[in-house]
């Protein structure tokens, strides 16, 4: 029962990934609709199997790193493109905007749409077992370690869009941070992991079997990814091209969207299961992944492929950046005091979707200046908590949280009918 409960995904996602690894080994090449469909399926179908593998692998690894270790698991996909576009604007000054579409795009859709479905679904969920309205997702304060991370990185990305460049130094300190981070989170504690589907099938198993298949399942999807990765990229710009869309759009949407479908899934069923804080954390962990080692790597990767010591920026990616920085502002400023209001998350969701009805570079400056005005005024309502979030990153880990309540449900209920 076990076997077929498990056989059957992972069968369903090899027989997706098998058209583009034949494509790849006879060194076919489909026109680039085609291409793009059969290397996108690829790609999605292996990050599912990542997904499972990176959640299965928290039986074995305790503590805090196993979060921060399944969210640059979960979003391997994306960097794969994204560095490739890196890489490839070395000897190509036109990628420079693609790896920049890429990057904006899924830190936006991260949050915009991420943040803001789970939070509403957890609200939703908690609303129908209390039978009372529930108008904020209230996050255990261990979170605000996490959060600390993301309202640091938030701040010092502005320096992108204010340079015009994203230097190799900067790179490298952004690195750094990264490995603090990862040091930082591997000394706290986490309960037992909640697996659910196919990770919780694969955790279920004897741990030499368990152990032998989660390393053999992260070896097959990273060998797929890193195959599938550059074609999928370069059929998606020529695509484009054929079909008269804008690449730039095609590139900063349709990649992340195809690469972080997973661990959208994954935190949807947490919030559909009850864990809304938990679904939410991981979010926060990835966002904390994607403007660290993600925006990090890139000058690295640039370098690697002929660039000079900085990636620098036109006028249209330097405004991509600078509303990509004031929507993560205005998503920190909301959670500083741990708890997600409802009206916070409708109104990421509202502006995620107004981008798209107002194209160009006047209106991304609007909108920058539309989140800024309202992430102040959530910084204003929430100032208590700005330096004990800045400093949660710095403290003893004996700290953490000592000065603050554990939220239980007991909060869920008390902000009810607000």
């Amino acid at each position: 029962m076990m076997a077929t409960k498990l056989l059957r995904p992972i069968g369903m996602c090899v027989a997706l990934v098998v058209p583009a690894l034949v494509l790849r080994l006879i060194g076919a090449q489909p026109t680039p609709v085609i291409g793009l469909v059969l290397f996108g399926m690829a790609v999605v179908a292996a990050s599912f199997v990542l997904a499972w593998a990176a959640e299965a692998a928290q039986v074995d690894i305790s503590g805090g790193l196993a979060i921060a270790i399944l969210a640059v698991i979960a979003v391997l996909p994306e960097y794969a493109v994204d560095l490739y576009f890196a890489y490839t604007a070395g000897s190509n000054p036109d990628y420079v905007a693609y790896a920049a579409a890429n990057m904006t795009g899924s830190n936006r859709l991260l949050l915009g749409l991420g943040w803001s479905l789970v939070v509403l679904i957890g609200l939703a969920i908690a609303r129908k077992r209390t039978g009372k309205t529930v108008r904020e997702l209230t996050l255990e304060s261990p979170y605000r370690v996490e959060l600390g991370f993301l309202a640091i990185a938030s701040v010092v990305a502005f320096v992108i869009p204010v340079t015009g460049q994203i230097s190799l130094l900067f790179g490298f300190a952004l690195l750094g941070f990264f490995v603090f981070y990862l040091w930082k989170v591997s000394r706290a504690e986490v309960g037992e992991p909640d697996l659910a589907g196919p990770a919780a099938t694969i955790g279920a198993l004897p741990k030499r079997v368990r152990r032998i298949l989660v390393v053999a399942l992260f070896v097959f999807a990273a060998a797929v990814i890193l195959a599938c990765a550059e074609p999928f990229a370069h059929n998606l710009i020529t695509a484009g091209t054929q079909l008269g869309i804008d690449q730039f759009l095609l590139v900063q949407w349709l990649a992340p969207l195809a690469s972080e479908a997973p661990e959208f899934i994954v935190a949807i069923l947490f919030a559909v299961r009850g864990k809304g804080d938990a679904a939410i954390g991981t979010l926060i962990s990835s966002k904390v992944n994607q403007w660290t080692l993600l925006v990090g790597s890139l000058p690295l990767a640039y370098l690697l492929g002929g660039g000079g010591g900085a990636l620098h920026l036109d006028a249209r990616q330097v405004a991509e950046f600078l509303l990509t920085a004031t929507q993560t502002l205005l998503g920190v400023a909301a959670l500083l005091a741990l708890r997600f209001p409802r009206w916070s998350a409708w109104t990421l969701l509202g502006l995620f979707a107004v981008q798209f009805a107002l194209p160009g570079q006047t209106a991304r400056y609007v909108l920058a200046a539309i989140y800024a005005v309202i992430a102040l005024a959530a910084l204003i309502r929430n100032r208590r908590y700005i330096l004990p979030t800045l400093a949660a990153p710095f403290r003893r880990a004996s700290d953490d949280g000592e000065d603050e309540h554990d939220p239980t449900a007991s909060d869920i209920a008390a902000t009810a009918g607000r």
